[in-house]
């Protein structure tokens, strides 16, 4: 059976901290990588210029929508002729390296057209010694056979899912995520997150919006597993450094989050567990000026809302807390 092209799929925005490294270990398995940027302007369109496999694409669009980056990869991709693998991955997203010479790779070279592909998402915990993961397996491969892309405006599916297509369940070759290991970062992103969901889902509870963006929080130690070093061993082997982070400590998210309150006003926000930073600070080191306007506008029993949620956090399922957060609901409005 012929096999496919290996074509890797990933949206950039301001992704040099990491884009370097990624391309790297890209390189090892595609045959071609896309790279949709979306108006990046801390030197990520360079770096991936740098790379011979890259065709580098122009996603213009202002806002977030992943529907539309997703189309702009998966055309670019169906303009390369042949039978073609998609595998897709964000910058911070690196296949294990025991993909070399593993059996399950070959099942997914040999899988017909219309095959999805499931890996599990290893979350890396800083320091490189634990990790946590969904139970539920992310479908990131397709064998293309040219069926439509439906997708959803955020935490959208990357791949077109034809209805009854057939799947391989992949349980030794997994997704590593960097996310966690620059904790900071993340939460800069979380931060953001939850200012996007009460601007585009105004109707939707604060509470629910504040456990679906600290779930990290909570994670139960037994499920903790170790890291298994073999993951970088191949990577390392080829003379990438898979360990280092690299810390910058201007976030976009920061000035995203600061242009919400700057057009809603900061109490519009007053229910998202934004405030755990001092935004006039943010405000002066992003040079804005009237900097009072993005002070913590929260009263004391919002402040107590906020740690109570975050005390029970790791609890959330719980008869109590289920039955406090709908009070809250309907006598707050939370």
């Amino acid at each position: 059976m012929d096999k496919p092209q290996i074509i890797c799929l990933t949206p950039v925005k301001n992704e040099a901290w990491i884009l370097d490294r990624f391309l790297k270990c890209v390189s090892l398995w595609a045959d071609y990588i896309i790279i949709a940027d979306q108006n990046s302007d801390d030197g990520s369109r360079e770096i991936a210029r740098q790379y011979s496999k890259v065709i580098l694409v122009d996603n213009p669009s202002e806002s977030f929508n992943e529907p539309e980056r997703q189309k702009i990869l998966i055309n670019e991709a169906r303009k390369i002729p042949g039978k073609k693998l998609l595998i897709t991955l964000d910058a911070d997203e690196f296949l294990t390296a025991n993909f070399i010479n593993n059996p399950e790779w070959e099942s997914v070279l040999n899988a017909k057209p219309g095959t999805i592909i499931k890996f599990q998402w290893v979350n890396i915990k800083p320091g490189f010694e634990y990790y946590w993961s969904p139970t539920f397996r992310f479908p990131w491969g397709f064998i293309d056979d040219g069926s439509e892309h439906h997708g959803i405006v955020i935490h959208s599916p990357r791949i077109p899912l034809p209805a009854f297509a057939p799947e391989i369940i992949l349980n030794d070759i997994r997704v590593m995520h960097y996310q966690y290991l620059d904790w900071e970062r993340m939460e800069s992103k979380h931060r953001w997150y939850q200012c996007w969901e009460r601007v585009n889902d105004p109707q939707r509870s604060a509470i629910s919006i504040y456990r679906q963006y600290h779930h990290m929080y909570a994670i139960n130690s037994l499920d903790l597993k170790p890291f298994q070093k073999i993951w970088l061993n191949g990577y390392q082997n080829q003379g990438i450094d898979m360990t280092s982070i690299f810390r910058d400590r201007s976030f976009q998210w920061d000035k995203e989050v600061l242009d919400y309150i700057e057009q809603y006003g900061a109490s519009y926000f007053v229910k998202e567990a934004i405030w755990d930073i001092n935004w006039t600070e943010k405000a002066s080191e992003f040079n804005l000026k009237n900097v009072e306007k993005y002070r913590d506008p929260r009263g004391i029993f919002t402040r107590k809302v906020h740690s109570w949620l975050k005390r029970t956090q790791h609890n959330a399922y719980s008869f109590k807390a289920r039955l406090i957060e709908k009070v809250l609901g309907c006598v707050k409005g939370w």
